[in-house]
């Protein structure tokens, strides 16, 4: 059965290899938890047999328009950290795969008022979900000096995060800091004209990443892939950040976020999962068609 493609939010990255990570079986069962503009989620669908299912899950309500009319596909509005609640909801206790391509999708980038994007003035605003009311002016204006200088030091692993953290509190002393503009003005002083964007992206990064709880939604999707995936099931994971691929790395590797996994008495470790290769990175040809593919590492893992 043949999946005609329809408009998408971007070229899905790494299409090919993500999809082949995951070793489709034609009756098998898969889950694409970052379905966008639903390029990967038509992959996997060209590769399925008639008895094949394939469950996609998106909290943001724009990638609804780009569901697929198909017997064999079901679209669930939902963050993925809830996927094992979800696919027990579809009668779905084990599947044989899992797809998720963590980046933030060109279509949320390119709509301006979503706040997403460093090349636009817009509300400050970053919500992967818009029924939720914590936003990134909530981040910017309310947060203590000490825990915004977490943020934009863990998160985005900027080494100015103290003073950044303290002329953000005393602009928004004078007047709230409701747009991007009103935020690049107050960190003027931090952003050289050769290193501006750059700074901005990192800045950004970390904002994302707390107004959604990035990474402990990734914690807690990836602790629930083990319970959902049966035995030989893969997981097939694009990260774009350090901060992301760590988590993904260590988790594929032994089952633990920080620290080592214990040993028997005879110096085994039992661990849950077997990465399958190394990673893999877009080529020189993708990249320059897709630029932003150019950070894009997909780890590929095979559940014991």
């Amino acid at each position: 059965m043949k999946v005609t493609q329809q408009m998408e939010y971007h070229n899905p990255v790494l299409l090919t290899e993500t999809v082949d990570g995951l070793n489709i079986q034609p009756d098998g069962v898969y889950v694409d938890v970052t379905f966008g503009g639903g390029g990967h989620s038509r992959e996997i669908l060209n590769r399925l047999g008639p008895k094949g299912r394939l469950l996609a899950f998106d909290q943001d309500k724009d990638a609804l328009e780009n569901t697929i009319d198909d017997p064999r596909f079901t679209l669930i509005n939902e963050n993925f950290r809830f996927i094992k609640r979800f696919l027990r909801f579809h009668g779905q206790l084990e599947v044989d795969g899992i797809l998720a391509d963590f980046g933030v999708s060109s279509h949320q980038f390119d709509v301006a008022e979503r706040g997403f994007s460093t090349r636009f003035e817009a509300d400050l605003d970053m919500r992967m979900n818009q029924d939720t009311d914590f936003s990134a002016y909530h981040v910017v204006n309310k947060y203590e000096e000490v825990k915004l200088k977490n943020v934009l030091q863990q998160y985005g692993e900027l080494r100015s995060a103290p003073g950044m953290a303290r002329v953000i509190v005393e602009a928004r002393g004078q007047t709230p800091i409701k747009s991007s503009d009103q935020l690049k003005l107050a960190l003027k002083r931090f952003l050289p004209q050769h290193k501006e964007n750059k700074i901005l992206a990192q800045i950004y990064q970390a904002i994302r990443i707390e107004v959604n709880q990035e990474l402990d939604v990734l914690k807690e999707f990836l602790i629930q892939t083990l319970e959902v995936l049966k035995p030989n099931g893969r997981l097939s994971v694009i990260s774009y950040h350090s901060l992301e691929d760590r988590l993904v790395k260590r988790f594929m590797r032994n089952g633990l976020f920080e620290g080592e996994p214990e040993k028997d008495v005879f110096g085994r470790v039992e661990v849950p999962m077997k990465p399958v290769g190394k990673f893999i990175i877009p080529s020189e040809a993708e990249i320059k068609e897709n630029n932003r593919a150019r950070s894009a590492k997909l780890r590929i893992a095979r559940k014991l």
